[in-house]
């Protein structure tokens, strides 16, 4: 029975490929590309930004300290990319990433043009919730680290 070997491989496989979707991301704003790149990009976007209150978040707050903003998704998306590939802490990483792809894709998304550009972040969305419910699988360090627990006596 093959499939039962698949579905059993499933979420690592998964948690694995999310980790390195945000490895790419994250390595794109690491020395020495920088995060200097990302400056037009973050404060253009509240000219973009349909969502109200939203717009003025990022209009007022995050464009002018772009750089802080900028340097804060590095990391997260560093961490986040680290603990899912290692499989370390995978739902609280999971959950995390949902976060960081909601982000993107209620701020980026709107500024880009083309349509099936966009699907990637709503998809990275689906995905990221996707690894948070399903969990590390068989082949994460978390189930390593797992202590047995006594039993009742």
């Amino acid at each position: 029975m093959p499939t039962n070997n698949v579905l059993r491989w499933y979420p690592s496989l998964a948690r694995m490929v999310v980790g390195g979707y945000w490895l790419y991301f994250a390595y794109q704003k690491w020395p020495p590309h920088g995060v200097d790149w990302m400056r037009g990009l973050m404060q253009s976007n509240p000219a973009h930004e349909p969502i109200p209150g939203l717009q003025q978040i990022l209009q007022y707050l995050v464009a002018p300290n772009w750089h802080f903003f900028a340097v804060s998704q590095a990391v997260a998306e560093t961490a986040v990319a680290a603990l899912l590939l290692l499989g370390l802490a995978t739902r609280v990483a999971a959950l995390a990433g949902t976060l960081l792809a909601a982000e993107l894709a209620l701020t980026v998304a709107f500024g880009v043009t083309d349509t099936g550009f966009q699907w990637m972040y709503y998809l990275a969305v689906i995905v990221n919730a996707q690894v948070f419910v399903a969990g590390g699988g068989p082949f994460a360090l978390e189930r390593l680290l797992k202590r047995p627990q006594p039993a009742p006596s």
